[in-house]
């Protein structure tokens, strides 16, 4: 069943969901996960594994990345074989798997926003600002001002 755009959806997912940072750091779960989406980036990418090595070692300015180091990352019984921040990046840039970085700030509380979704978040946050700035001034003129001048017997 296809569906309606003029219908409102009650189970539609959050486009920007809010999220609350988790209190205890499972460093086991978290690099399983990453490892997982990374080889699902592996997977969605264009770009065949030693192409995608050779692309990070172009940024990277390496001679090379053996695809075996590709592969240890991102296999989750090389629980010792961690990527560096500096090579994580190249591999997304290698991939274009810019999502990454969202499963990366997740278990903290933070959101990705890319590029003009910044600008709407502080869009909102203005209209917010402006709406308690509103309510405020509503407020002070509920009541009337009486000013007082000099000479003035009232």
């Amino acid at each position: 069943m296809k569906h309606d755009p003029a219908q409102f959806d009650l189970f539609s997912t959050a486009v920007f969901p809010v999220r609350t940072a988790k209190e205890k750091l499972d460093l086991d779960r978290f690099r399983s996960k990453l490892k997982r989406e990374m080889a699902r980036a592996i997977r969605e990418c264009q770009y065949d594994r030693p192409t995608i090595a050779a692309r990070m070692a172009q940024y990277l300015r390496l001679e090379s990345i053996s695809k075996a180091a590709l592969d240890a990352y991102t296999a989750e019984s090389k629980a010792t074989h961690d990527i560096s921040l500096v090579r994580f990046k190249a591999f997304v840039r290698a991939t274009g798997a810019v999502w990454l970085w969202d499963v990366i700030v997740s278990d903290d509380g933070l959101l990705l926003l890319e590029g003009d979704e910044a600008r709407l978040a502080e869009i909102a946050r203005v209209q917010q600002e402006r709406k308690a700035l509103s309510a405020e001034l509503k407020l002070l003129t509920s009541t009337p001002v009486n000013i007082r001048r000099k000479g003035d017997r009232s």
